[in-house]
């Protein structure tokens, strides 16, 4: 059986005058088997969405070729019972199986049959992913109560859709089905599957080459199989006068949450999408207090862990303002971790883009900062993807040059994979953002 923890990490001690509280709050899942998901659990709906507009016929064909053989993959990996269908997208969402629109019960039968008609697919016409979106989100919402979940891959961008059109369609989506989100080659728009993945509750990669798409497609149907509890969710209460300033995933990856729900006046609730038996996830939380007396003690939020409407643990963040410098300025090791990853992502970020418009020595600082960054935060996957789009001569210092001829999918991959974290090593000291002091040795609260 699946059981759910959470814990609040923060320094207590503000300094007077000041009026805002950061925390980092640890979500954890146990005890559920791995693999498929254990009996008792929500059903489950898996979609598939490939990309066969004509672009998908570009190296000679090998693009549809893979996504076929890709779209098979999945389908084969996809546990029996669950109910499943593959869309075509073009301009449109075409029912590729099955052919009318519904969802089919996976078994020997069904999903030979899926995989048939996936070696038949062609590739035409243009890119609406907001269609594509609205199809998978009327399938989902034909098994209300299900895990729904969905891989979309895409070539190329939202190019048939009018603007404000993809955005309404992620709105219809949020709450009804998970989407994570593939860009295959260099042609696709980061920001646009971004919004998307995030949205949604998914995630974004770049699949570089056709050859590595139905490893890919393999990888990300198994997560899903394992999702065992549907409806995670964090409810934040902060008193009178007080506000949430925010509430986002820093790990294992960086992500904007969705749009909070109001439950009374004082209360805001955010959804955390579908878990699986076995996953640790962390959020950083800030929030806007009023300024107390030095010596005095208030509450400042207190975090409530709902899972499928159920209490299932909470912790309380406190604010006590000091004269004293060495306990306001002490950074609580989780919360100055993360503080340095988001502020890596965002180096990362304002370097490419100043690369991008060709200001080389806005570039070089920026990613010079996120060399150093990287490296002493114990980033090492983020380091080798900078090292493809930088030379480092130094990481300690973040000493690096612009390398003249970059591959354009390594720069994606950095672009697109910056907002992967590494969590913080129980006992090490976490690395501080840029021009703060250490950080200190506050610990856990709540659980």
């Amino acid at each position: 059986m699946t059981t759910f923890g959470v814990e609040v990490f923060q320094n207590e001690y503000l300094a007077a005058e000041a009026d805002v509280v950061d925390a980092v709050v640890t979500v954890r899942s146990t005890g559920g088997p791995p693999g498929p998901a254990a009996a008792g659990a929500p059903h489950q709906v898996e979609i598939i969405i490939i990309d066969c507009s004509g672009s998908m016929n570009e190296e000679g064909g090998a693009k549809i070729r893979a996504a076929r053989e890709a779209t098979c993959a999945a389908i084969d990996t996809i546990d029996d019972g669950v109910s499943f269908a593959v869309i075509a997208g073009t301009d449109i969402a075409r029912m590729l199986y099955p052919e009318q629109p519904g969802l089919s019960t996976a078994d020997s039968y069904t999903k030979g049959d899926a995989k048939r008609a996936a070696r038949q697919v062609r590739a035409e016409g243009g890119t609406a992913i907001g269609s594509w979106l609205d199809g998978a989100a009327g399938l989902a919402g034909t098994s209300p109560g299900s895990i729904a979940h969905a891989i979309l891959l895409t070539d190329g961008k939202n190019q048939n859709q009018k603007p404000g059109e993809l955005e309404a369609a992620i709105g219809r989506c949020t709450g009804v089905l998970q989407v994570d989100c593939r860009g295959l080659g260099v042609d696709w728009n980061v920001e646009e599957l971004r919004k998307i993945a995030g949205a949604l509750l998914g995630t974004v990669d770049i699949i570089p080459e056709p050859a590595d798409m139905t490893a890919e497609f393999e990888a990300l149907i198994s997560n899903a199989m394992g999702r065992q509890v549907g409806n995670v969710a964090l409810r934040l209460w902060a008193p009178q006068g007080a506000s949430i300033e925010f509430l986002r995933q820093v790990a294992p990856t960086l992500e904007e949450l969705g749009a909070s729900t109001a439950v009374n006046p004082l209360t805001r609730e955010f959804a955390l999408g579908a878990w699986g038996g076995e996953e640790e996830r962390d959020y950083h939380l800030r929030v806007r207090i009023p300024v107390g007396k030095v010596g005095e003690e208030r509450l400042g939020a207190r975090v409530n862990l709902v899972v499928d409407g159920v209490d299932a643990g909470n912790g309380l963040v406190r604010a006590i303002w000091t004269a004293d410098e060495v306990l306001s300025t002490r950074i609580n090791r989780e919360v100055a971790h993360y503080t340095g990853q988001a502020e890596l992502a965002e180096a990362i970020a304002q370097g490419l883009a100043a690369r991008a418009a060709g200001d080389d020595k806005t570039a070089t600082v920026k990613l010079g900062q996120a060399v150093k960054l990287a490296h002493d935060g114990g980033n090492d996957g983020t380091v080798k993807l900078l090292e493809k789009v930088v030379q480092i001569d130094d990481p300690a210092a973040g000493t690096i040059r612009l390398k003249k001829e970059v591959a354009k999918a390594d720069a994606m991959a950095l672009d697109v994979r910056s907002t992967r974290t590494v969590r913080v090593t129980p006992g090490a000291p976490a690395t501080p953002p840029s021009g703060a002091p250490p950080a200190g040795d506050a610990g856990g609260t709540g659980g």
